[in-house]
């Protein structure tokens, strides 16, 4: 048995089936990209944003779902699917145009759930009466960039918010009581500590969300973390230095939150550095064997 409440585990024990994500990328831009809090985005971004390899933004939306489980299907033989708005800011529109947008993913009974990645800055009211509506019928998550607690990392990265936004943000989604929040978190951040990795899953336990997505910090050809990389203004995480910093985070999630994901991967043609990234298999590998090394697993450190 995991030593981590794994998003897979609780699929399986929630519908009895196999239930895969298909990402889809349905044109947004993002406010930190388009001047109306700041240009360029943030430090680590590309150009095409976290969109999956297979996700193509010139097909529909329908079709792209469509797609999605087609591959889903015959890949992981995936009986159940998740719709996730994955790039950029998906909630970056007004209401009643987020509403025809997301409508369009649900192109079948077997799509069970929507997850939507967004900003805490760009949650309000509104836009969650919208989100709130499909919860009825089908599981929904809002995946929040949170990224970190600390003001000073989230600055350097230009990040265009501070670490209230991301509170407020989940306080606001904590009110609809059948939208759940998966914060994400990023490890090696530049500047950024061992203990400032613990005090960011320390706030999230506090706080109360249902998930989190843990990513590694690489760097994208063409970023400005390129351009930081080679002026040897950052400096990249080793394996085993992530895998002990993941270890740490678990220790320090309530038992209660569900891990969806515990490390990121990158495009091969579009990624930097660190290399390791891409080999998902010896990282997760690592990971239950530095928690059964330690006999610890998740909340052990949790207050």
């Amino acid at each position: 048995m995991k030593r981590y409440n794994s998003f897979n585990d609780y699929l399986r024990k929630k519908y009895s089936r196999k239930v895969y994500k298909i990402s889809i990328d349905a044109g947004f831009t993002c406010p930190n990209r388009d001047g109306t809090v700041s240009t360029g985005g943030c430090v680590y971004c590309g150009e095409e944003g976290s969109r999956a390899a297979y996700c193509d933004r010139n097909l529909s939306i329908a079709e792209q779902a469509a797609r999605g489980m087609e591959l889903m299907r015959k890949r992981y033989g995936a009986e159940k699917f998740i719709a996730y708005f994955q790039p950029f800011t998906n909630t970056y529109a007004p209401a009643a145009e987020l509403k025809k947008i997301y409508d369009q993913a649900l192109v079948s009974d077997d799509i069970i759930g929507i997850s939507i990645g967004t900003r805490p800055d760009c949650i309000d009211e509104e836009k969650l009466d919208v989100i709130a509506s499909y919860a009825a019928r089908r599981e929904v998550w809002v995946e929040l960039g949170v990224q970190s607690f600390n003001d000073r990392t989230l600055a350097a990265i230009n990040r265009g918010h501070a670490s209230d936004a991301s509170r407020n943000a989940i306080a606001l989604i904590k009110g609809r009581e059948k939208i759940n929040i998966c914060a994400h978190i990023i490890i090696g951040l530049p500047g950024e500590t061992p203990a400032d990795y613990a005090d960011t899953a320390g706030e999230l336990s506090r706080l109360g969300v249902r998930g989190v997505k843990i990513h590694s910090f690489h760097v994208l050809k063409g970023t400005p973390a390129e351009q930081m990389y080679r002026g040897g203004k950052v400096r990249l995480l080793e394996m085993d230095s992530y895998v002990s910093a993941v270890c740490d985070v678990i220790e320090r999630l309530n038992p209660a939150i569900v891990i969806h994901r515990l490390t990121g991967e990158a495009p091969l043609d579009r990624l930097a550095a660190p290399l390791w990234v891409n080999d998902k298999g010896t990282i997760l590998k690592k990971i239950d064997e530095e928690l059964e090394k330690r006999d610890s697993c998740q909340g052990k450190k949790s207050s």
